[in-house]
């Protein structure tokens, strides 16, 4: 695993074992993090090219871990450093998930995904630490410039309704929507069994 820059944001280049018969590799191993991650949910998201997915984020506590990967197909996939009193707030850094190296990238909660389909067709599969609950979950709009992320060029995005309408960075700041840097750590510190949080409906 190696860091991305952002603190709790990872990238597990695997290693592919090769032959006649086809490949194999490890995609996911618990004890690899940098801290451990207990499964809640795993989700699969088939997108067509120009898909932005996008940028999500939940409250802390308890919040969202993430370990994605792209099965078929590529995507560029962002992690946003949404968390208010972070030194590194604002700040985002991309990676290529392809089919290929079958890389993988691990967020820790508090950081915002997104991720914007390269391919004709492209199927992300991703771990989360928590169940979706709507009612912790929010957003932020992938194309607001204050991001800073170099999307594609030459390629339209696609995005859905309620994402093209998810407010700005400074917005969400305003609205109380983002996680608290300090809370997060606070979160991280904790044993996972004992990461307790509201629960959405």
């Amino acid at each position: 695993m190696d860091p991305l820059g952002l603190d709790g944001a990872w990238l597990l280049s695997p290693q592919i074992h090769d032959d006649h018969r086809g490949s194999f590799l490890e995609w996911f191993r618990r004890d690899a993090l940098d801290r451990p991650m207990d499964v809640a949910q795993a989700n699969c998201s088939i997108s067509v090219r120009g898909t932005l997915r996008g940028v999500h984020f939940s409250d802390v506590p308890p919040g969202q871990a993430k370990y994605v990967t792209c099965v078929s197909g590529s995507v560029l996939d962002v992690v946003v450093d949404v968390r208010t009193g972070s030194p590194t707030f604002g700040r985002s850094v991309a990676i290529e998930l392809d089919d290929r190296r079958r890389r993988a990238v691990y967020l820790a909660e508090g950081l915002g995904h997104a991720f914007f389909a390269l391919s004709e067709s492209a199927t992300v599969v991703y771990l989360c630490s928590t169940p979706y609950a709507p009612l912790r979950e929010h957003g932020v709009n992938p194309l607001d410039p204050a991001l800073g992320i170099a999307w594609p060029s030459g390629i339209e995005p696609v995005l859905s309704r309620k994402d093209a309408a998810a407010p700005t960075l400074a917005q969400a700041a305003e609205q109380g929507l983002l996680p608290s840097y300090a809370d997060c750590l606070a979160h991280y510190a904790s044993p996972p069994a004992q990461q307790v949080g509201p629960r959405g409906g």
